[in-house]
Parts: C-alpha cells; sequence; structure tokens
C-alpha cells in the first residue's frame, strides 16, 4: 500500500531479540503502521506514523488524523499503545517556531 508517486513511507526496525514477539505488522496507508506484538501478559501496539507537513492541505491532514484515531479506537482499552514517528508536520532542519519538536523518539525494549 502507498502512493504510485512515492512521496511517502514509514516503517519500522524490530530488535532481533523480538521477532518472535510480534503478532503482526498492519500497514493501513503510507503514513500509518501498526506493529502488534506481545510481551508477556501485555498486548503491545506501536503505531508508526508520519504525520503530513504543514504545506499539505488541511483536508489531508484532518483525514490522517481521523485515520488515526479510528485506528485507536479499535484498540481493546486493556491493550498498551505507543506513537513514534514524525509527528511534527514540519519540513526542514530549523526548528526555529517549533520549539521542543524536532528530535527524535525512540523506545529500546
Amino acid at each position: 500500500m502507498g502512493s504510485k508517486a512515492k512521496t511517502d513511507g514509514i516503517g519500522i526496525f524490530v530488535a532481533e531479540k523480538w521477532v518472535d514477539s510480534v503478532v503482526s505488522v498492519e500497514r493501513h496507508s503510507e503514513r500509518v503502521l501498526v506493529l502488534k506484538m506481545v510481551l508477556g501478559d501485555c498486548l503491545l501496539n506501536v503505531f508508526t506514523i508520519y504525520t503530513p507537513h504543514s504545506g499539505k492541505p488541511d483536508e489531508v491532514k484532518e483525514s490522517f488524523w481521523d485515520d488515526v484515531f479510528h485506528f485507536v479506537s479499535c484498540i481493546p482499552q486493556n491493550a498498551t499503545v505507543i506513537f513514534a514517528g514524525d509527528m511534527n508536520g514540519h519540513i526542514g532542519s530549523s526548528n526555529v517556531g517549533y520549539d521542543g519538536t524536532h528530535g527524535g523518539f525512540w523506545v529500546w525494549l
């Protein structure tokens, strides 16, 4: 799944020691991927998302967030959800005017 223009895309790396814990990988679009894994008695849902940047039309951004909220609402309340990815919707290397938005988010298990 993705666009023919190949303008967007996401992926996720899983450490080799956790590969056997992966239950599924669901690519919902070129911007939303959900990795489900079981760790002990915990069902972990890792959302990897790539937010449409600030130059995209509002309709694209609203549709994206509607989709994300829909996917999250389908997850059982007793499951754990983690969001990772590019969620600031900004293009460029400067963080001027975007205090606290540039950087990375990593979870190491």
